[in-house]
């Protein structure tokens, strides 16, 4: 398809009616007088009256338990930038779409004006104010498209203040599916993630949440060199520097990219198009592992990577193996974290969700699971790469999105790191029954 035709059959998918892609609908029957006291008044006092003498009850008598919000300001929409809250509502409605069709979890869109600067900028102070108030509707907030470096403060703010999951999809998302391909790269290559050497290009919300998050994985700091438009991230540097990347800065003679690559194990990229050169790839150590992340245009293309020497290339394109894809995450993680009652997504849920992928990309595939890949993916099945009783190969070092065992093995994963780290207030007794209930729920989801 012609990028004039996919232009224009967006654009009917999304205007034909109703217009867009987001809607909502009862989930009890209101077809007679009896439903209608029930749902509305007099009845629906009874619920109000038990919640305010046991506010616990809010979870039992609405659907704050199974609500999360999509919340954006519009400052860093996609490879977009920053076209303004209104113009960000199609993803932010697609993102609710995902929620829905991957864990049948309810979400609401919802796009902030009246939070910025005079230059336009995110102003944290007042998109954290607009955010708390919702709580008590919510079961969780899934922050998109904030700009850094306003992003980091909004999040950790919220997380401090407010009582139920945040996440800010666009630092943690792409940081927990890469870990999952990172962990699998390096053992198909014979690596240590404690000893390997990594070097970053990017250092905006998601190239240092990835490479912060690897470090709490086992990554040492002192391996790590993280580049942004001006070059290396050196310590000493002074020009364009901000606390996350003072964290970050290295002890290191090299000042650009090129120099950095010299030797290195992986590199990861959530930068620009074309950075990376075949040389830059063959200066790197035996078997580099190469995450090229760049939309729609990555770093460095899989076949010269390859050709230069890559063991393994990943990017954020379907067209390519490996696709590190954000899908893979968000859904399962908050459909582990609302169904325990977590108060927060932590480190721990984070990488339990990371190790949860990178198991499942290691697991015979199951005869009714294979059709159904085969059918999503037809290249895919007959070139091999869902084949073997383990399947993990360079061209398979992540599931891929359509696999339905990926939101409960996930969900699992999450649900068992917060009632290990203490954050769950509903403890799940068997985990193993979970997973084939979410598993069984997504199903359902897609019949109806």
């Amino acid at each position: 398809m012609s990028k004039n035709d996919l232009k224009e059959a967006t654009f009917a998918y999304h205007r034909q009616s109703p217009p867009g892609k987001f809607g909502m609908k009862a989930t009890k029957p209101c077809r007679t007088q009896r439903d209608l006291s029930l749902a509305y008044t007099p009845g629906v006092a009874a619920p109000c009256l038990e919640i305010q003498a046991n506010p616990e009850a809010v979870w039992d008598y609405t659907a704050r338990g199974n609500m999360v919000a999509v919340i954006s300001d519009g400052t860093a929409v996609l490879g977009l930038g920053n076209i303004g809250p209104a113009a960000g509502i199609p993803v932010m409605e697609g993102k609710c779409v995902l929620f829905k069709r991957f864990a049948d979890i309810d979400a609401i869109p919802l796009c902030l004006h009246k939070v910025f600067t005079a230059q336009g900028k995110t102003d944290p102070a007042k998109i954290i104010s607009v955010i708390e108030t919702l709580e008590p509707s919510l079961g969780g907030i899934n922050l998109e498209d904030i700009a850094g470096p306003a992003c980091f403060e909004v999040e950790q703010e919220l997380k401090r203040r407010m009582g139920i999951p945040v996440f800010h999809d666009d630092q943690h998302g792409t940081a927990i599916i890469s870990l999952a391909g990172v962990l699998n790269a390096i053992k198909l290559t014979g690596r240590r993630i404690e000893d390997s050497r990594f070097v970053v290009n990017g250092a905006g919300a998601a190239g240092i949440a990835c490479i912060e998050f690897y470090i709490a994985a086992g990554a040492r700091r002192e391996n790590v060199i993280i580049c942004d438009s001006k070059g290396v991230v050196y310590r000493g540097r002074k020009d364009g520097m901000t606390p996350e990347k003072e964290k970050l800065a290295s002890d290191t003679s090299a000042r650009t990219l090129a120099e950095a690559m010299c030797g290195a194990d992986l590199f990861l990229g959530l930068s620009v198009a074309d950075c990376v050169t075949a040389d830059m790839v063959r200066a790197m150590a035996p078997q580099p592992i190469i995450f090229a992340m760049a939309n729609p245009n990555p770093e460095i293309y899989p076949a010269e990577a390859t050709a230069a020497g890559a063991a393994v290339v990943c990017t954020g394109r379907s067209d390519f193996p490996n696709q590190v894809n954000n899908v893979l995450g968000f859904p399962g993680i908050f459909r582990g974290a609302l169904d325990t009652r977590a108060r927060t997504i932590n480190e721990e849920m984070k990488v339990a969700a990371s190790r949860g992928l990178a198991e499942l990309a290691c697991e015979t595939i199951p005869a009714d699971v294979l059709a159904y890949l085969t059918e999503a993916y037809p290249e895919d099945a007959k070139n091999g790469v869902f084949a073997g009783a383990n399947p993990l190969k360079t061209s398979y070092v992540i599931p891929k999105p359509f696999d339905p065992r990926v939101v409960p093995r996930v969900a699992r994963h999450v649900a068992e790191a917060a009632m290990k780290s203490g954050v769950a207030a509903k403890p799940i007794a068997d985990l193993a029954a979970y997973e084939r209930s979410v598993r069984a729920r997504v199903d359902a989801t897609l019949k109806a």
